[in-house]
């Protein structure tokens, strides 16, 4: 078996809840992000979040989130109570949707692969 390559980029997921149907358009909008950042092809994981009791062991807010080890690169609000949802993206232009805005996207996905030393 082959050990991991430390200098890869950490797993990115997409977490959802099956009630919302917007994780499929996560899953092409962090393709896109990624490969921007130089990272063309790489896999991103889909993880069902389908209880409460799971969406609170995760902190879910709301579906679809972008995580990437572990860590939701555009965390909600201070406060944002788990839950099976679907999740508000609040864009630069003012907009709500469903999907985060693209710019901020792809800068928290630069910050979350920048290789720990």
């Amino acid at each position: 078996m082959t050990p991991p390559d430390p200098g890869a980029a950490p797993a990115v997921e997409i977490w959802a809840w099956s009630g919302c149907p917007s994780h499929e358009a996560a899953m092409e909008q962090v393709a896109t992000a990624l490969a921007e950042l130089g990272h063309p092809g790489a896999a991103v994981g889909l993880r069902w979040v389908e209880t409460d009791v799971e969406a609170a062991r995760l902190g879910f807010v709301g579906s679809p989130t972008v995580v990437v080890a572990g860590t939701d690169v555009l965390p909600p609000p201070p406060g944002t109570p788990p839950s099976l949802t679907c999740r508000i993206y609040h864009r630069r232009d003012g907009r709500v949707s469903p999907l985060p805005d693209a710019d901020d996207l792809r800068e928290a996905l630069a910050q979350a692969l920048i290789p720990v030393p």
